[in-house]
């Protein structure tokens, strides 16, 4: 049956209507009840397959979810209501790219909940964005294709503060409820946070409707929240909930009240999908993986893309060299950050907390330069534009509210004074500002940026416009007059801490001054309100902050840096939320996150016994780096097999009848582990950990001799390739081998590293051992035999790639190594110690304890099913059976 089969549209249709009110496996079942064709079904659910992959293998975001789970989700469709007209909201205010991505990334979020007719579930991710990155537009749009597909309670968990509560309601009035009016009833308002609504029975009866919360993370509220749904229990079990946590990290995790009550309110619901959303996720990856209270994503976790021109950490300050990095390559971080010297930091905050009550502030040089740079820049916006439009000036001197209120004065009188002198033409006045303009426009250029340059006398003559403009606004919980976004164009200079510092937006961003004093990453990270997008104005911001700050942000740039690599490579790699621990990396000054937070993660340790470490990506664009790279790699594997053959034992008469070294002394591996070069993609190919470990081990005896073999073909035999033209490869003491072919994996094959998944062979690990008499090849099998025949040697595996190796089935695509002929790839394999615990090699990260997460093994080992991929994932057997 053809998919233009006129049977199929309409069938699908009716197929994807049907999967709205049930799983899968039961729609499946209600076909067959209505006695549709067998081969119909077939092409129905092979087409359901297609689709819900497509978004599933969507190359951005990385995610990873559960194992063993049916896909359900196959996007949006006809008749939708919901998605549909914020697209359409998006696209009158985003680029199409910028709605392509949102769009994107969102299907795949709600591909990883669970099916809303599920009889009952109660599961939990992660979705990791970025500061002031769009993660609220992220999770608008899930919410959004959630209720089309059936879910019917959103309840928006909103940080902790009133003001990010109303920021969030009003924004999802706006983008979702009075764009369906009738679909949606909300229980909260922007003025009114949760109050238990009379008659639950009647607004979840409604199966038509979808309720809205928007909750603060406050005791009080969570209780009558967990109270109403108690009380509506019998209700909700036709009423599928997804609780979004926005800023998951704050106060969720290991807070003595608010923690349980959000466990308490979960348990409430018989069908829920906790989701939380972070840009700082230090506190939920080091959570309790076992504990249900601490909110570790066990279920899935994704990685939210962003574009170039989002100004992050690395972008604005720049970062250290991660493992493998050319330091060339690495961001040096934008010119816009001005010191503010030690001297000036007394005078605009308070040395210890028994001052603040006598605080008063004075107009430092740098925070009169940082006022004057900010009315330039909203100035030169306006000309730009040729409008007003919400510009914001951030000072972040402290946590206390009456230190905020000490900066009215100064800052108003400031205000005052320059208004003053521009109306008067005061020359000194002028001829600063002047100064001022051409030295930052000079530093960053704005044709550098994109944008375009502003002359100095179109800004002059809008100044006094703006300095009349501005409002100086103490915003803070006991505040009356606080950031008002919604009443026309906002010029503002707003003085605050916590209020300011997480999740509420300060619209249009140009200057920060930032003496806030802090040594806890996520805390620094979220105070940083001035990373995100600033489109027509990419060379204006400026941050001004003491030189040791600056030194901290470098190190988180690196750190943040660092985490997102390691997230990104284990989502590649296909582990399990609950199979992946992220290491972070610390500082000796400075705190992951509270200690309150960090309770149940572990230094992490490095123990590589019974495992098997391969080359996974190789360099293949076009390029001198790309070229160098394979030149040493080559050179690696040359000098390994040449000590091979001088310290080593050759074996003509190995079972395999490949070329093999035995006997080589564990020096040989250490230097060749040292100089060969694995991907940095490859996290667990660690080359200082690796060389740790070796040593360790050779310490306590084990590893002192390696094997080493390599995986050809045979060079002679037509069915292994010469026929071909394939490449040769003469080894060291004369052997001649023909290259393999390893292809890359087919979303991968315009990236300019290849990702070939797998590099070895079902068997090749029995390379140096006899397998007469084994009947069945998998890991655990391999790993037993080593034990009993090659007890504390390991094995190194070289392969000869051709770089030009040719893709042969649909999911695969060329290799593409452009530039050698032959890519060397290695594989290590780790024998199990057979005396007493496995070594472990300690370093300066801290990951999440996943100990408990599995029983205790047994003396049984499981059977491994990894090596059916790997049979798949080679296109041509490199050893025979």
């Amino acid at each position: 049956m053809s998919e233009n089969d006129p049977r199929i549209s309409g069938a699908w249709e009716t197929y994807r209507n049907f999967l709205d009110h049930a799983p899968p496996h039961q729609v499946t079942q209600q076909l067959r009840s209505l006695s549709v064709p067998e081969d119909l079904i077939a092409e129905l659910i092979k087409r359901h397959e297609v689709e819900t992959t497509k978004i599933l293998e969507l190359k951005e975001p990385l995610g990873l979810g559960r194992e063993n789970t049916t896909p359900w989700y196959t996007g949006p469709r006809k008749g939708d209501r919901n998605w549909p007209a914020f697209e359409a909201h998006l696209r009158r205010t985003l680029d199409s790219d910028a709605v392509d991505t949102i769009n994107e990334a969102s299907e795949k979020v709600v591909a990883m909940l669970d099916h809303p007719a599920t009889p009952g579930f109660d599961s939990r991710g992660l979705v990791v964005g970025h500061v002031q990155s769009g993660k609220t537009s992220n999770f608008t749009a899930v919410i959004c294709k959630a209720a089309d597909r059936g879910y019917r309670m959103f309840i928006v968990l909103s940080g902790v503060h009133n003001a990010l509560r109303r920021q969030t309601q009003t924004r999802l009035i706006r983008d979702v409820v009075r764009l369906n009016p009738p679909l949606w009833h909300q229980i909260t308002t922007p003025e009114h946070d949760f109050t238990p609504p009379p008659n639950p029975a009647a607004l979840l009866a409604a199966k038509d409707q979808h309720l809205l919360l928007v909750v603060k993370k406050n005791a009080v509220v969570l209780r009558k929240l967990k109270k109403w749904l108690a009380d509506a229990r019998a209700h909700l079990q036709n009423c599928p909930a997804l609780l979004i946590d926005d800023e998951a990290d704050q106060a969720t995790i290991a807070t003595k009240s608010i923690n349980p009550l959000i466990a308490d309110v979960l348990r409430q619901l018989p069908r829920v999908c906790y989701v939380g959303y972070t840009a700082t996720p230090f506190a939920n990856l080091l959570a309790d993986p076992v504990s249900k209270e601490d909110f570790y994503p066990r279920d899935f976790i994704l990685s939210l893309p962003r574009s170039e021109d989002y100004q992050g950490p690395e972008t604005l300050f720049g970062r250290s060299p991660l493992d493998g990095e050319d330091p060339a390559d690495v961001p040096g971080g934008l010119d816009m950050i001005r010191e503010i010297l030690d001297g000036e930091v007394a005078a605009m905050r308070p040395a210890k907390k028994a001052d603040i009550a006598d605080f008063e502030p004075g107009v430092t040089p740098s925070l009169r330069k940082a006022a004057l740079w900010f009315w330039l820049s909203t100035a030169a916006r306006r000309a730009r534009s040729g409008k007003a439009q919400h510009s914001s000036m951030l000072v972040h001197a402290h946590s206390d509210t009456r230190v905020h209120d000490s900066y009215k004065l100064p800052l108003e009188q400031l205000k005052l004074e320059i208004g003053e002198r521009l109306a008067a033409d005061d020359d000194e006045l002028l001829a600063e500002l002047r100064t001022l303009w051409e030295t930052e426009t000079a530093r960053v250029p704005a044709y550098e940026l994109g944008e375009r340059r502003v002359a100095c006398a179109d800004v002059m003559g809008l100044l006094p416009q703006v300095v009349a403009d501005t409002k100086i606004i103490m915003d803070h919980y006991r505040s009356t007059n606080r950031l008002d976004y919604e009443s026309g164009a906002a010029t503002v200079i707003a003085v605050g801490g916590n209020t300011l510092s997480r999740g509420l937006t300060l619209e249009g961003l140009v200057v920060s001054v930032f003496v806030r004093s802090s040594d806890v990453y996520d805390t620094l990270l979220q105070m940083g309100r001035w990373f995100g997008y600033r489109p027509g104005y990419k060379d204006l911001p400026r941050i001004y902050m003491p030189a040791e700050m600056r030194r901290w942000f470098t190190h988180l740039a690196t750190v943040e840096a660092e985490m997102r690599g390691e997230i990104d490579r284990l989502l590649v790699e296909h582990k399990t939320p609950l199979e992946m621990a992220v290491r972070i990396r610390c500082h000796p000054k400075m705190r992951v996150t509270a200690p309150s937070k960090q309770k149940a993660a572990v230094r992490a340790a490095a123990a590589y016994g019974g495992a098997l470490v391969e080359s996974r990506y190789f360099p293949a664009a076009k390029s001198v780096d790309t070229e160098t790279w394979h030149a040493d790699n080559a050179d690696a594997v040359t000098r390994l097999l040449e000590a091979g053959g001088m310290d080593g034992r050759f074996d003509r008469s190995a079972p395999s009848a490949k070329p093999l070294w035995r006997d080589v002394p564990g020096d040989h591996i250490l230097r060749f582990v040292s100089t060969y070069r694995f991907h940095e993609k490859s996290i667990d190919a660690s080359a200082n950990l690796m060389a740790a470990y070796i040593e360790k081990r050779m310490n306590t005896g084990g590893l002192t001799s390696w094997n080493i073999g390599v995986i050809g073909v045979d060079p002679e035999s037509s069915a292994s390739g010469a026929s071909r033209g394939l490449e040769k490869v003469t080894l060291p003491g004369g052997s001649v081998v023909g290259t393999v072919v390893r292809t890359r994996l087919i979303a991968n094959r315009d990236d300019d590293v290849a990702d070939i998944k797998t590099l070895t062979g079902s068997r090749d690990e029995g390379l140096d051992l006899n397998l007469e008499k084994v009947s069945e090849v998998n890991r655990a099998v391999l790993q037993k035999e080593r034990s009993k025949q090659q007890p504390e040697r390991g094995l190194v595996l070289l392969y000869p790639i051709d770089a030009g190796s040719k893709a042969t089935k649909p999911n695969r695509a060329d290799l593409k190594v452009v530039g050698p002929a032959v890519v060397w790839g290695a594989a290590l394999v780790f024998p199990k110690p057979v005396r007493g615990q496995d070594v472990e090699v300690e370093y300066d990260y801290l990951a999440a304890d996943l100990s408990r997460v599995f029983p205790a093994a047994t003396d049984e080992e499981p059977e491994d099913v990894s090596v059916l991929d790997q049979d798949l994932d080679t296109d041509v057997p490199v050893s025979a059976p």
